[in-house]
């Protein structure tokens, strides 16, 4: 395998993408060219949605190429081109060979929610102190007990005095690690539902391998109501949402919202008022999870 490399301005970096990927890079990446430098800046968006920019000021672009051949023809015919004024190449060299699986593997390690509840890959062993486990590997769907909002929602889960989950609802499940957590934690006749029918597909797989049982579909297969909703998606959803999950909250029951930044608080106050009102319960790294309560 090959990589050529390009630096790149700002206005380019979406252009030269193209290119690269048109002329059948295998993969095409970009990072900051002045990363570990006082120049070096932060780039972020929320998740699932784009980045506030294409690139940053000096950007490096990464195309993979199966062998030297592929690499050297898309860099000779990218030099010539009017739009790559401004880039230059970088170099074009071999890439070593890896074990891919075992250096992906090695990014993610076992995640402790409390101190004896823990998600952990299958290729790793057991914590000594983990009385409760999800074994969770990363995969098509969101959610591997990584993100705050994860790890914040199982935290709640967690904390619940035993045999008050009843009946629950894993709304947005994704991976259905909080599906699987609130049965592991003793949840009864838990639903996990999502509008990807690969999140379904991921659901019953880690449901299977986790000895818990969940029934996952797309969101009608939710009925009724339920003591515990639990729904980690993000704000602008949430907001949509607000009278059909409330719908579901049984008197008495929890609504758990996560995928929320500190600065949204308000809104989803203000768009969850008519219904049930709801309040931040915890917070990590600029993400809150804001709960409620229906009266008994």
């Amino acid at each position: 395998m090959f990589e050529l490399s390009l630096l790149c301005p700002e206005d380019r970096v979406e252009t030269i993408s193209e290119a690269l990927d048109a002329l059948d890079a295998l993969s095409v990446s970009v990072e900051d060219a002045d990363a570990q430098t006082e120049a070096e800046q932060a780039l972020f968006g929320e998740p699932g949605m784009p980045a506030p920019k294409e690139g940053w000021n000096r950007s490096r672009v990464i195309a993979l190429y199966p062998d030297e051949a592929a690499a050297t023809e898309a860099r000779d015919l990218l030099l010539p081109q009017d739009f790559f004024e401004g880039c230059k190449i970088l170099a074009l060299k071999p890439v070593p060979e890896q074990d891919w699986v075992r250096l992906t593997q090695s990014q993610f390690e076992p995640v402790d929610i409390t101190p004896e509840f823990w998600i952990v890959p299958t290729w790793h062993e057991l914590p000594e102190q983990a009385k409760v486990s999800i074994r969770l590997d990363p995969g098509l769907a969101f959610g591997t007990g990584t993100h705050p909002t994860t790890r914040m929602c199982l935290r709640w889960i967690a904390r619940q005095p035993k045999g008050t989950l009843g009946r629950t609802l894993d709304y947005g499940c994704g991976s259905g690690i909080l599906a699987i957590g609130a049965a592991k934690f003793g949840a009864t006749d838990v639903d996990a539902v999502d509008i990807d029918p690969a999140a379904v597909e991921s659901t019953n797989y880690n449901t299977s391998a986790n000895h818990v049982e969940v029934r996952a579909g797309l969101p009608d297969a939710a009925g009724g109501e339920y003591q515990t909703v639990l729904a980690n998606i993000l704000a602008t959803p949430l907001k949509v949402l607000a009278p059909l999950l409330c719908g579901r909250v049984q008197a008495g029951g929890n609504l758990v919202l996560a995928g929320i930044l500190e600065r949204q608080a308000d809104e989803l106050k203000e768009a969850y008022a008519p219904y049930l009102k709801l309040e931040v319960a915890d917070s990590e790294d600029g993400w809150i999870l804001m709960t409620a309560q229906r009266a008994a």
